[in-house]
């Protein structure tokens, strides 16, 4: 058997609770990495570049946004990346996909092994997107939500030239709000839907997101990006999800009501951002349907990895330029993908297999 296989580990039991509506854990590592960060015993940890190592499997839509947001602002320079494959058991992430199955930054086999390096009795899930002290193998932070708004405010210091302003002080109230509503209804309602432990608690969360769902339609009929004419932390949240809905989200987790594809407005934004670079060139359509499909033994106990659905659509035109709008701002793109840092080919359609 394999590790996410493995009776003796199996995840069965550990997403859906019979009779019950799902609950996220929102209880993190809330230290940060902060300019003037003077403290790490009680949380605040200085910016410092070559000291911290970002651990985010491409499967899971949380560490996705924190690979989109470093590659966005040129960190890669200033953090590396450890990537998990795509499957785990109860236990942690592993490194299966490096050579000897050991991540060659921290030398470790299992995410675990960082977190109980900090905390021997760790009692939560280990989770991605987490950040890791290189010196001492310790974990820092796995607050995805923080860590994604410190690289854009606390990193500045780094960011490569022509990096984008993904939050804007402007647009922030208004765009904080945005955001909770996506998290809420979005980000979590597909959760919501697909962990469900009874009929009423999946109809009530497929209602909230199905609401959620047409606002967004709505709001992205008249603008090109979900807070006016530039991207920001917010398109990057949202992108994570909907590029997910059609391969998993649609029948994985019962969200079943429409494809994204029947949705004009919704369709043509995730194909925006997808043809974006620091978008679509860092996901990984083969890994994300693993992970949903194998390690949620709870939703699909055969763990039978779909062909579907065809991704060539991904490359299709889709007319948001008559919107207007500057990516960007009044930045640049990102340059290529890192070396090393490429999806395999083959995963993705902006990746040909040869």
């Amino acid at each position: 058997m394999t590790q996410a296989t493995s009776t003796e580990h199996s995840t069965k039991g550990a997403y859906v609770q019979t009779g019950a509506e799902f609950n996220r854990d929102t209880n993190y590592i809330e230290d940060r990495i902060l300019r003037g960060g003077d403290n790490p015993r009680e949380g605040r940890w200085p910016v410092e570049p070559g000291r911290y190592r970002l651990i985010a499997a491409r499967a899971c839509p949380w560490a996705n946004r924190t690979i989109i947001v470093r590659r966005l602002l040129g960190l890669e320079d200033v953090i590396s990346l450890g990537l998990p494959g795509p499957t785990h058991d109860a236990r942690s992430w592993t490194f299966d996909l490096d050579e000897d199955g050991k991540d060659p930054v921290l030398g470790i086999e299992r995410l675990q092994e960082a977190y109980f390096k900090r905390f021997s009795d760790y009692p939560r899930g280990i989770t991605v997107p987490a950040i890791v002290d290189v010196a001492s193998g310790a974990v820092v932070t796995n607050s995805y939500a923080q860590i994604t708004l410190d690289f854009s405010t606390e990193w500045t210091q780094y960011h490569r030239e022509g990096a984008p302003d993904l939050y804007p002080v402007h647009l922030r109230e208004e765009m904080d709000q945005v955001m909770k509503r996506i998290f809420t209804e979005v980000n979590n309602g597909v959760y919501r839907c697909g962990f469900a432990g009874s009929q009423e608690a999946y109809n009530s969360a497929y209602g909230r997101l199905w609401t959620a769902l047409d606002w967004l339609e709505q709001r992205l009929s008249d603008r090109r990006y979900l807070m006016g004419e530039t991207i920001t932390e917010a398109d990057v949240r949202l992108f994570t999800t909907l590029v997910r809905f059609d391969p998993v989200y649609h029948g994985h987790f019962k969200c079943n009501r429409s494809k994204l594809t029947e949705m004009p407005a919704l369709w043509g934004y995730v194909r925006d951002l997808f043809q974006t670079p620091g978008f679509g060139d860092t996901v990984d359509f083969v890994q994300i349907k693993q992970h949903y499909y194998i390690v949620h033994e709870d939703v699909n106990p055969t763990q039978i990895v779909p062909q579907g659905p065809d991704l060539s659509n991904w490359l299709t035109p889709h007319g948001r330029e008559a919107l207007g709008g500057r990516p960007f701002g009044n930045g640049t793109a990102p340059g290529p993908v890192r070396p090393g840092e490429q999806v395999a080919a083959g995963h993705n359609p902006l990746y040909p297999a040869s």
